[in-house]
């Protein structure tokens, strides 16, 4: 980093959040090397400052911090294999969506290569990044983390974890599963009333706030699973929880009961096992 605060930074991967990422780089004022494997993603980057490499190495060698941006965990071995030599000495920033253990894998090939390692789970949507609501979690290489964090703090506010390179990653993943199956939820829902002849969108307007509101109850579920006690007072219990009426109102509209069933399933298995007076969070049994 120079003194004024800029560094040399490369982009492997200009899809929409890799060119989003190697934007807000070279708004900031930083020296910024982009490299795609398709040509022509580099077009309005260049225009505004950007260098665009011929190869992928020639961006590594460009760059102190080099950020990765790809498809998935086999297109960034694919990309950095033969870079190794090239990467000694550098910051390895891999912001590509892995798996806990494919995180750790790279960061145990990144060390053989005498590379600093740091994984990023990115939350948020391209249009986000440098936005407010934008979040970045990370792990692995703290020294990486600390050097880097206003340039990282560019994209989006950074939480660090610590030194397990797997851990953005399985914190990234669980709040998507959550998010996805909220998703499911809802357009199970649209998916209900739509014979009745209401939009989506109006759908969506009933809810948004009553899903908002439901969220609250979180860190309820949270003090129950952490306490390990599902009998406790004020809960609700598994019996009432029956999704029956659900499932029988979903197939009377002609819908799909795939989201609700799988709910259902988790509920049905702790009742039989003899829980049903317990609160709703021992579905968690089920998961585990």
């Amino acid at each position: 980093m120079t003194e004024n605060g800029s560094i040399q930074a490369s982009v492997l991967g200009l899809g929409a959040m890799g060119g989003a990422l190697a934007e807000a780089l070279v708004r900031a004022g930083h020296g910024t090397t982009v490299w795609n494997r398709t040509p022509g993603r580099a077009d309005a980057l260049a225009a505004h400052g950007a260098t665009e490499a011929a190869s992928a190495r020639d961006a590594v060698r460009a760059g102190r911090l080099v950020i990765v941006c790809l498809l998935d965990h086999a297109s960034v071995r694919e990309v950095l294999d033969p870079l190794a030599p090239d990467l000694a000495g550098r910051a390895l920033v891999n912001v590509t969506t892995t798996t806990p253990e494919q995180s750790r894998e790279l960061a145990e090939w990144a060390a053989a290569a005498r590379a600093t390692y740091l994984d990023g789970g990115i939350l948020a949507v391209p249009h986000m990044i440098g936005k407010p609501g934008s979040s970045i979690l990370y792990s692995g290489s703290g020294e990486v983390f600390r050097e880097y964090r206003t340039v990282l703090d560019l994209w989006g506010t950074g939480t660090y974890f610590g030194e397990d390179a797997g851990l953005a990653s399985l914190y990234d993943l669980a709040l998507l599963a959550s998010m996805y199956v909220m998703f499911a939820g809802f357009l199970h829902g649209a998916a209900m009333v739509a014979p009745s002849g209401m939009t989506a969108r109006a759908f969506a307007g009933m809810a948004a706030p009553w899903l908002s509101a439901m969220t609250s109850g979180l860190e309820g579920f949270a003090a129950v699973v952490d306490g390990g006690d599902y009998t406790v007072a004020g809960q609700q219990s598994l019996e009432f929880s029956d999704l029956g009426d659900i499932l029988a109102a979903s197939a009377e509209q002609g819908v799909g009961t795939e989201v609700v069933d799988a709910v259902q399933q988790l509920i049905r298995r702790q009742i039989d096992a003899g829980h049903g007076k317990e609160g709703f969070a021992r579905i968690i049994e089920s998961l585990r």
